[in-house]
């Protein structure tokens, strides 16, 4: 591929609302839940946001986020492996940054939710659930830490 091919493939890609983040969110809705979408004030732009419970999910495509990534990158050209290993970085360092500002992070990868949707959105009520305690939140903030230790 030339990269006017490459660039013209890439920008075709749906970023956004995506099939799978779609259903994530109509189950979620259909539970009643009230949340934000693609907040651009927290790092990497979650693709579903609770703010008053501080919990932010991600639903991320296998390839694009590289999963298992070191099992198959050999497979690929030196582009793709370079386009992945970045968009692997990126997301280690916004998950890092949600952190340390005290942001529970649900990461739900594309085959888990083709594979168990159910399970996918129990994870996500039960990070929304460690966080408030009933209806009233903990009694004391969680200390703040230095760094991040990866996912």
């Amino acid at each position: 591929m030339t990269p006017e091919q490459r660039s013209r493939a890439m920008q075709r890609v749906k970023l956004k609302d995506g099939p799978l983040e779609m259903a994530v969110q109509q189950r979620l809705s259909e539970l009643g839940l009230r949340f934000h979408r693609h907040c651009p004030e927290l790092p990497g732009k979650p693709d579903i946001v609770f703010k008053k419970h501080r919990v932010a999910i991600f639903v991320d495509g296998d390839f694009w986020h590289g999963y298992r990534l070191p099992v198959w990158e050999k497979q690929l050209t030196p582009f793709w492996k370079t386009k992945l290993n970045a968009n692997r970085r990126r997301d280690r360092r916004n998950f890092c940054k949600l952190r340390l500002l005290e942001w529970k992070v649900v990461r739900i990868w594309e085959h888990q939710l083709k594979r168990d949707p159910d399970l996918c959105i129990r994870r996500i009520l039960r990070a929304l659930r460690t966080v408030f305690i009933g209806s009233e939140p903990l009694a004391e903030p969680r200390p703040r830490r230095k760094r991040c230790d990866g996912f």
